[in-house]
């Protein structure tokens, strides 16, 4: 590791970032895989520290939460109980977004049952200063781990889509239902109606999707460990906040959140090491 130049490391970073693969990016830079590997764990884990360290004490108005699936080895139905073990499988990375800034506050890692929400929510809650307006999807686990999160100093509200019936022909096989309209539900506070929405954080998962080949559909660029796909998601989140010039806000989410004064280069996302 010590004996890859810096040049060449900025490479290899550039283009994990930019949702190439692992392989695909060994063959462009010339660098052995094992050292892909390492390179992305260690910054992986330096990028999830100093998230969990300066992403504090935020001044936001409005939240929005989602989660979106990805896998790990295998989709849920085709691992065994032991795989299962070794973390293979469906696997949700559940994300807050700031929506003024644009800055992700918060990310977690796990199913989508009610111990993961509660988890979530916590850390959302201890990030922020100030009363907040948040709004979430229909997800039932939401409700009690935003009461336990934030008691009753919150405004909070769910919009739950309703979808019209599946197609299952064979030219639509892979499109999603159509939303055919919404409603919402307002479960603490006094929530503003218009601020009552989920689409920054819907296109931030977009984003994702595209942005990591882990979370390419239909393709072999799925994550094979839990640990490597969680390294991804630490470096992914840390290169979006810091270095990624938002089109709409034209500085980067944590520029605008006052969290830094100028556009991160991957140079210093590497001095984290």
């Amino acid at each position: 590791m010590n004996h890859l130049a810096t040049g060449k490391r900025e490479q290899v970073i550039a283009a994990l970032v930019e949702g190439v693969s692992i392989n695909a990016t060994c063959r462009m830079t010339g660098v052995a895989k094992h050292t892909v590997l390492k390179l992305l764990k260690d910054l992986g884990c330096a990028c999830a520290a100093y998230h969990d360290a300066h992403v504090r004490n935020l001044r936001v108005r409005r939240v929005q939460c989602d989660e979106i699936w990805a896998f790990v080895y295998a989709k849920q139905k085709n691992v065994s109980l032991e795989q299962m073990e070794q973390g293979a499988g469906d696997v949700w990375t559940w994300t807050a977004i700031d929506a003024d800034s644009k800055l992700i506050i918060s990310y977690t890692l796990g199913d989508r049952g009610a111990s993961t929400a509660e988890s979530f929510m916590r850390d959302v809650a201890g990030r922020i200063a100030n009363r907040i307006q948040l709004t979430t999807d229909g997800h039932r686990v939401y409700a009690d781990a935003v009461e336990t999160s934030f008691g009753a100093d919150i405004d909070y509200a769910m919009l739950v889509k309703i979808y019209g019936a599946s197609n299952d022909s064979p030219e639509s096989r892979y499109s999603p239902a159509t939303c055919i309209g919404c409603r919402t539900g307002v479960l603490a506070g006094d929530p503003n109606p218009d601020y009552i929405s989920t689409s920054f954080v819907e296109r931030s998962n977009l984003s994702m999707r595209m942005g990591m080949r882990r979370f390419t559909r239909l393709t072999n660029g799925f994550s094979k460990k839990l640990d490597n796909h969680g390294h991804m998601v630490a470096l992914y989140f840390m290169h979006y906040n810091y270095c990624r010039i938002h089109s709409t806000l034209r500085v980067t989410p944590a520029m605008e959140a006052g969290l830094t004064d100028h556009v991160w280069a991957i140079e210093e996302l590497l001095d984290m090491l």
